[in-house]
């Protein structure tokens, strides 16, 4: 089961204690958190919200793929909330396992935030006709990850969803 409209605004609310310039930014999001509709689905419009992991490897470089939904949009692993994940952070970790192949236990939270979103990031979608999906918004809710090992795992990549990785 997804996380729930309270559990998003839970985790939206602590993100703006943290970035409180950020309210008129996400003040859709917080209006849409107030309406009966799931956010996390993708199904929702004009707005919902989706899941990155920014993954920090121990020399301080940051995982970028090349997703090939953007046009080859070279962005952090990412992507929608599916019914199984019951956290907005569960589905950022199913996100880069799916992607890049890093399996959830070679990352680790960064301590400073403790499983908190570095970042909610808005951005428009462009309407895709060959899905159906009218233009809409992303409300992106990105964590940081280090690798836990010395060195970095193998990149596995989803050949559906992603092209490159760098």
């Amino acid at each position: 089961m997804p996380p729930s409209s309270t559990a998003v605004r839970k985790t939206v609310e602590a993100y703006l204690g943290r970035h409180p310039g950020e309210r008129d930014a996400l003040a859709e999001l917080l209006g849409a958190l107030d309406r009966p509709v799931d956010t996390t689905a993708r199904t929702t419009l004009p707005e919902h919200v989706t899941c990155s992991a920014v993954v920090i490897d121990r020399q301080g470089r940051v995982l970028h793929i090349r997703h090939r939904a953007t046009g080859g949009l070279i962005l952090a692993p990412g992507g929608y909330i599916e019914p199984q994940d019951r956290t907005l952070l569960a589905a950022a970790v199913r996100e880069v396992t799916e992607e890049a192949g890093i399996p959830p236990d070679a990352l680790c939270l960064t301590r400073q935030l403790l499983g908190s979103p570095i970042d909610i990031d808005v951005h428009g979608i462009d309407a895709s006709p060959s899905k159906g999906e009218p233009a809409h918004r992303h409300y992106d809710v990105r964590y940081a990850f280090y690798l836990s090992g010395e060195e970095p795992p193998t990149i596995a990549l989803q050949d559906e969803e992603v092209s490159g990785a760098q």
